[in-house]
């Protein structure tokens, strides 16, 4: 992915001030694959009409997998869709075992969702801000 964190960082502090932030490298050289790649921040002072216009921006997006924006935690995190249905939820046990399935078994996934990412942090990069 040719994404930075700074870039990344950029395009989320366009919304709000970033209190956390995490974007983890797409490749692990000491499992030598590609991961499944996620976007994961928190605001300071997070409001309900932002998530609702980031959700619609995800939307409009023509990636090549399913991404959706979760806040059933403190942090907000897009991610593919694929991890959240096969996990059932971020709170499920079997959540890092589904990950690590996808790590390894399905790397044509990975580079996909990689892409992806890519294209959407490019895309909250250029739309307007709410209320611009």
């Amino acid at each position: 992915m040719s994404i930075t964190n700074a870039e990344a960082m950029q395009a989320l502090s366009r919304f709000g001030e970033l209190a956390w932030f995490a974007l983890p490298i797409e490749y692990n050289d000491a499992y030598d694959y590609y991961q499944v790649p996620y976007l994961g921040w928190r605001y300071t002072s997070p409001q309900e009409d932002l998530a609702q216009y980031i959700e619609e921006a995800l939307r409009k997006i023509p990636t090549q997998v399913d991404w959706e924006l979760d806040r059933t935690r403190r942090n907000w995190l897009v991610l593919p869709s694929r991890i959240l249905r096969e996990a059932h939820g971020l709170e499920d046990p079997d959540f890092s075992n589904v990950v690590h399935s996808i790590n390894t078994h399905d790397q044509e996934f990975c580079l996909k969702a990689i892409s992806d990412l890519e294209l959407i942090i490019r895309h909250l990069q250029q739309i307007p801000t709410p209320g611009n």
